[in-house]
């Protein structure tokens, strides 16, 4: 639960420091974009994990 935590507030820090500074966010502008991100890690780790188990 802390480890989760310590995530979404460094999620909200960095997205903070981006906006305050005018840097372009690392992360996609529209909800497609952040899917579409989820989908490829989620991929990876389970190709990650099917390759791993044999």
């Amino acid at each position: 639960m802390v480890e989760l935590l310590a995530r979404l507030l460094m999620a909200f820090a960095i997205r903070a420091f981006c906006r305050w500074f005018d840097i372009p966010s690392p992360a996609p502008p529209r909800l497609v974009g952040a899917l579409l991100v989820v989908a490829m890690t989620i991929g990876f780790l389970l190709t990650e994990w099917f390759i791993g188990s044999r």
